[in-house]
């Protein structure tokens, strides 16, 4: 029930080349606050139910359990969501021995590009592939709860 993960920006769409899967998802949050969050993601035809606890000082670990729904089910609780439905494509992208999801995220969210792997520790060393840029890890401006509700359209410009 711990995940591990570090979260990069990507700088260019060279990754899709070495995609090994591709999925619409859209996902809204039931509960955004940054203590915990309660997630309904629809991805492909399947929904997901997901619990976030806070995560630890540098972001990289934290407190993570999800469980499957009907679709039947996921739809009208995504439709109980906060404003800021998020809308990406998530590409699975095997790197050494992991595998990278990188999200491209579309309406209000467009242009952004974020990369995230799943290590077994914090200090696990991965390739890094060449699409890979800045680590932004522990920053909350790039975590898809705060996306929701404060869209990279209205920030973007500031962080250019």
């Amino acid at each position: 029930m711990i995940e591990i993960e570090r979260k990069f920006l990507v700088t260019s769409d060279d990754f899709k080349a070495s995609a090994s899967a591709k999925n619409h998802i859209a996902q809204g949050y039931l509960n955004s606050h940054p203590e915990r969050t309660v997630r309904i993601r629809i991805k492909g035809e399947i929904g997901f139910l997901t619990i976030k606890g806070k995560g630890n000082e540098s972001g990289t670990t934290r407190l993570e359990w999800e469980t499957e729904l009907s679709l039947m089910d996921a739809k009208p609780l995504l439709a109980l969501c906060e404003k800021g439905i998020i809308d990406k494509t998530r590409y699975e992208i095997p790197v050494g021995k992991h595998t990278f999801e990188v999200d491209e995220f579309h309406g209000e969210n467009e242009g952004l590009l974020i990369a995230e792997i799943e290590l077994k520790d914090e200090n696990e060393a991965f390739e890094k592939p060449s699409w890979l840029g800045m680590e932004v890890t522990g920053n909350k401006q790039y975590y898809n709860a705060y996306l929701s509700n404060h869209p990279y359209s209205e920030w973007k410009t500031n962080q250019e």
